[in-house]
């Protein structure tokens, strides 16, 4: 039974491996937009908190940047998954390509790899220091 199944236990285990990586690029690549705009705006962030903006607020309006980032791809993922199910409906066995708990999984999962990536640039915003943006312009 185990060599039956050999090459199906293959196929998942590569699959799983390259769904990682391609969840660890997404993240990667997420934080370096993310970083590289919050370095941009960083007299903006200065200045916003300079005039006596929280924190807080620094850090939701990066986050809420990232979080339109993310949303955009969940859509598109979503809707490009459904379509290419049909492909993929003989490689799968017992599970129905369009599973809505998999598909929602699916979602969750990279919202939470985005708040990860979209959290450090936006905690480090949070702590600009105005005085030293200010003398720097």
């Amino acid at each position: 039974m185990s060599a039956a199944v050999a090459q199906e236990r293959l196929v998942a285990w590569l699959s799983g491996f390259f769904g990682a990586l391609a969840l660890l690029l997404a993240g990667l690549g997420l934080y370096g937009v993310t970083s590289y705009a919050v370095s941009r705006q960083r007299t903006e962030i200065g200045i916003r908190l300079a005039l006596g903006a929280p924190s807080g607020g620094v850090v939701r309006l990066v986050l809420s940047r990232v979080t339109r980032l993310v949303v955009l791809g969940i859509v598109a993922g979503a809707a490009l998954s459904v379509w290419a199910s049909k492909f993929v409906a003989t490689l799968i066995y017992g599970v129905d390509p369009r599973d809505p708990v998999t598909l929602a999984g699916g979602a969750i999962t990279l919202a939470a790899a985005g708040a990860i990536a979209g959290w450090l640039p936006a905690h480090r915003a949070s702590r600009i220091d105005p005085l030293e943006v200010l003398r720097d312009r």
